[in-house]
């Protein structure tokens, strides 16, 4: 049986899902697999710093994470960032690895992978090492001269990753990895009598896992418009988010449904019954939107990866940008007022969609094992 070992991190909520989908293709691959949230292993305390932090910066000071976002990126071409990482995470990441003796390490998350480079460079690890990248974008951080091969949303990150150096051969456009049970679930009518939703065009609004983005003003705009549609907000993990909408909307008279959720596991279902998704553009976001064809429309962002989505997503033509002239009720009126555009943006999603990046990504690295075992026992 394989031994596999995902290095994971919470630094906002994609690493996490990857490597729970990708878990999910090598349990039925029938190999032995575990995740480690690498940052908690490291140190709770850099743990609390790197992804608490993230979350609080991108929540409530965005420009500045920004900032960092793109230091970072200045950091790492001069090998700062990286000699950092590697002095303080590699020793413990190298003797997890020693102590789990994976066949393969997967990275959802580039800290992990970096921490262990110079390892695989003096030989002290010799299996293969594969980065998984869950944005549309490309941050110099996941860049390592003995990565065996790159995980990407698509082609386009391919050619970012091959102006930082990085061969072609080693890259694969299979896509960001997604739980096949978000994939394959439909309980729509059961959800729509949970939620007690009408049968009408639907605005779905939401900040990711922790109510990022200026929601409440959001609304208020969708609530402005003359047009018939309900609204489902999706506050994640901010209940005082919640708690402060619900009040927002029990205060002012519309004649719109509206409802007001929390974290939902009903995801699946609600994009599903969704018209548009007013949203940021994380790239685990991104990937749910195209998978269930639901167009998006970003009136907020986080600076940084989510900003470099933003040019994946208006390249491709799979998403409408607010603007000064383009407010958040106009762009929704224009798409209610002109469904073949809506129809359009379906159609350019359903092309750029990849179900089945957790099962190809599984495959190409039981295939990596056996080229390295192979020659292992070649040399």
């Amino acid at each position: 049986m394989k031994k596999i070992l995902i290095l994971t991190a919470s630094a906002g909520g994609g690493h996490n899902s990857a490597a729970k989908a990708l878990k999910e293709a090598f349990d039925i691959e029938d190999c032995e697999c575990a995740i480690v949230d690498s940052l908690k292993f490291v140190s709770p305390m850099l743990d609390r710093i790197v992804s608490r932090g993230y979350e609080k910066s991108a929540k409530y000071i965005p420009q500045t994470y920004g900032s960092f976002y793109k230091l970072s990126a200045g950091m790492m071409k001069k090998n700062n960032f990286d000699t950092l990482l590697k002095q303080v995470m590699g020793k413990k990441i190298l003797n997890l690895v020693l102590s789990k003796k994976p066949d393969a390490i997967i990275g959802t998350h580039p800290f992990p992978t970096m921490a262990l480079m110079k390892y695989k460079e003096i030989g002290r690890i010799d299996v293969p090492v594969i980065s998984v990248l869950t944005d549309y974008t490309a941050h110099p951080a996941y860049v390592q001269n003995n990565v065996d091969a790159y995980i990407v949303g698509d082609t386009d990150v391919a050619y970012l990753l091959r102006e930082f150096g990085v061969s072609m051969d080693k890259v694969y456009p299979f896509g960001i990895p997604v739980s096949r049970n978000f994939i394959q679930r439909s309980n729509v009518e059961l959800v729509k009598e949970e939620f007690q939703l009408e049968d009408k065009f639907t605005v779905i609004l939401m900040g990711g896992s922790f109510g990022a983005g200026n929601m409440r003003d959001c609304l208020l705009d969708l609530i402005s418009s003359d047009y018939d549609f309900q609204i489902i907000v999706i506050t994640g993990h901010d209940y005082s988010l919640k708690e402060k909408l619900n009040k927002l909307v029990s205060n002012i008279n519309s004649n719109k449904p509206i409802r007001i959720l929390g974290f939902t596991k009903e995801m699946p279902e609600l994009l599903t019954i969704g018209d548009v998704l007013v949203t940021k553009p994380g790239g685990l976001t991104t990937t749910e939107a195209m998978l269930k064809g639901i167009p998006m429309v970003i009136p907020y962002y986080i600076p940084g990866q989510e900003e470099e989505n933003i040019d994946y997503l208006l390249n491709n033509g799979l998403a409408i940008k607010t603007s000064t002239n383009y407010s958040l009720p106009l762009c929704i009126e224009m798409l209610m007022d002109n469904p073949e555009r809506k129809q359009e943006i379906i159609e350019r999603m359903e092309k750029k969609r990849k179900p089945d990046c957790a099962d190809k990504t599984a495959k190409l690295v039981l295939s990596l094992i056996d080229k390295n075992e192979n020659s292992s026992k070649m040399s």
